[in-house]
């Protein structure tokens, strides 16, 4: 299994309406692109919150095929819905982990 990691930090000024978009329509709409089987979004606890949140989007799907299908094919656009509704007031950083287990 993979999972697509999406760390955030999240302005504060726009903290409420983004965590409803994430949960109403962005992760719906990835999770709903039939690659992925499992979108999740967890707060991290124990950061300095001075310049907004941090939270972690993750996206669960069972190989890399499907992981590099979804960038290639989707990332791009999925990216700019964001953009488009917030701007710059938010900051990603993107990884990818391999379940071991």
């Amino acid at each position: 299994m993979v999972i697509y990691n999406v760390t955030i930090k999240v302005d504060s000024s726009i903290i409420d309406d983004w965590l409803k978009w994430m949960k109403d329509e962005h992760i719906p709409d990835v999770v709903g692109l039939g690659l992925f089987t499992e979108g999740r979004l967890c707060k991290l606890l124990e950061q300095d919150e001075t310049d907004g949140s941090t939270y972690v989007a993750q996206y669960f799907c069972k190989s890399m095929a499907e992981y590099n299908t979804y960038i290639s094919e989707y990332s791009q656009e999925m990216r700019e819905k964001g953009f488009a509704k917030f701007g710059n007031k938010f900051l990603a950083f993107r990884t990818v982990m391999e379940v071991l287990n």
